[in-house]
């Protein structure tokens, strides 16, 4: 029988699962949508029971397919929501709190306590990342401490952490598995990625005991088999990565200095270092890109927290439009943005800005304006940030000339065409542009035997087209002066 290989792509607002067939081309998705729990300001929660249900419902719909076709499944792998945090009981394998996700703001009072004592430098040295919610660890130590019992249950044994892969690998395996990979261990603040260990001194710090911790594998490595009698099929589940992680992969953006950047819920951008963990002077974070073989890759990434999410934001949140498809040609009704600006910190400001406190605000408004410039509003606003990230990693002295982009947004060509001219370089779609799980298909295939090596993935790789800059600096410069003054508006201090 022909062969498939199964991705999950696990993320913030729809679990999905996709079949790749060996020359990595996708051949069916299935995809459900789960709920958001906003309990009070600047929290944000997911229900991790219904993110096992929906996974594992489509799961069972790609598998149904693959078996019409009389295809086999080589093997799976999974993507998901990176520093997302479950902590769930050992015997029952159910989550003693809702999933803090990596968008909650909660632990912001704590990060700040942590900061004032001087830690920040210790924790970025070991770590590459900042004392920010975003994070997971303060997200445990925030469960252990205000969930009764949790605390005492973990110091006894009798709790397990993870990131959604974790506790995804958990249940396929019927509680088989308990590990992650590299790339999601970064985003802890608890793993240190020059040693590629959990950390002993950031764990006291967090309050956190060892006995909670997953093992940490290569991203392309034996995670176990599926329960045969959840799935009716041992499949070996052999790949792990974090969504951005992924996307990189399914980028092909294997050589030092190569750049990618996802549009989902959030943007993510992330450059390839190579074998060095360079360090930022411009609130960038260090990172994990993969570890194959034992071999670590490094990179640089920005962080913005609402791209997509600001789209979903005004079709269900303010009824502007009624799907995203609108954005397109609602935003190229217009010759200009009418001076209308959106900062979308909806959840604080991510990198460069570090603002876990800043709201977002609309700026510009007349009563002029309509649906066309909220829109566009909120399409260039993406953009800006992405700028912003990008001019971080250029005063760090990196100095990239294309931008391969991803996600659910690129599909709108006024987005495309409007990034390229605000970043003044040129912007890259490739024909498959859901590359997160491509990226853990690719990482699978390696495991099993399918693919030979990465210079055999990053020849698979395909643009769909080019978006060359063509506005004038002038131009270019004004929309980013009135964008910069708007954001001081919102940051806390300012």
């Amino acid at each position: 029988m022909s062969q498939y290989i199964l991705s999950i792509d696990q993320g913030t607002t729809s679990s999905r699962a996709m079949l790749f067939d060996t020359n990595g081309h996708a051949v069916f998705t299935a995809q459900q949508e789960f709920g958001q729990h906003f309990p009070k300001d600047g929290w944000v929660e997911h229900n991790a029971e219904e993110i096992w249900v929906t996974t594992l419902a489509v799961v069972r719909e790609a598998l149904d397919k693959a078996k019409s076709e009389q295809h086999d499944i080589a093997a799976i792998g999974i993507t998901n929501q990176r520093e997302t945090t479950v902590v769930w009981d050992r015997s029952s394998g159910e989550p003693v709190y809702h999933a803090i996700v990596w968008q909650d703001r909660r632990t912001a009072s704590f990060c700040e306590a942590l900061r004032e004592q001087g830690l920040e430098p210790e924790v970025s040295a070991k770590t590459g990342l900042l004392l920010d919610p975003y994070f997971s660890g303060t997200k445990v130590n925030w469960i252990l401490d205000n969930v009764g019992g949790a605390r005492e249950r973990a110091e006894k044994g009798e709790l397990a952490f993870g990131t959604i892969d974790s506790f995804l690998i958990w249940r396929l395996t019927g509680g088989e598995v308990h590990a992650t990979d590299a790339t999601n261990a970064s985003r802890t603040l608890m793993f240190n990625i020059h040693t590629q260990q959990w950390d002993n001194d950031l764990l006291g710090m967090l309050s956190v005991p060892t006995s909670l911790l997953p093992e940490v594998l290569d991203c392309a490595d034996d995670y176990g088999s599926t329960s045969k009698t959840l799935l009716d099929a041992e499949i070996p589940i052999a790949s792990v990565a974090g969504d951005q992680q992924a996307a990189l992969i399914g980028q092909a953006c294997f050589e030092r200095g190569m750049i990618k950047s996802t549009y989902g819920t959030g943007c993510f951008m992330m450059l390839n270092t190579g074998d060095q963990a360079l360090t930022s002077n411009n609130k960038l974070l260090t990172t994990v890109a993969y570890r194959l073989n034992g071999k670590t890759t490094y990179a640089l990434e920005g962080s913005i927290f609402v791209a997509g999410a600001a789209v979903q934001w005004l079709r269900d949140g303010i009824g502007v439009i009624e799907s995203a498809r609108e954005t397109e040609a609602l935003a190229a009704s217009l010759d200009s943005n009418n001076g209308v600006y959106l900062v979308p910190a909806f959840t604080g400001l991510g990198a460069p800005h570090w603002d876990p406190d800043a709201r977002g605000a609309i700026f510009g408004i007349t009563r002029d304006t309509g649906p066309a410039e909220l829109v566009r509003a909120t399409l260039e606003s993406v953009c800006y940030q992405t700028f912003d990230l990008l001019e971080a990693k250029r005063r760090d002295g990196l100095k990239p000339t294309r931008l391969r982009i991803d996600g659910g947004m690129v599909q709108n060509n006024w987005l495309c065409s409007f990034l390229a001219d605000i970043l003044d370089i040129i912007v890259e779609r490739p024909v498959e542009t859901e590359t997160t799980a491509l990226g853990v298909a690719y990482l699978a295939g390696l495991q099993v035997g399918l693919f030979e090596s990465l210079d055999d993935i990053s020849k698979r790789w395909q643009a769909d087209r080019e978006f060359d800059p063509g506005m004038e600096s002038n131009q270019r410069n004004l929309l980013l002066a009135d964008w910069h003054e708007s954001v001081i508006k919102v940051k806390t201090g300012s």
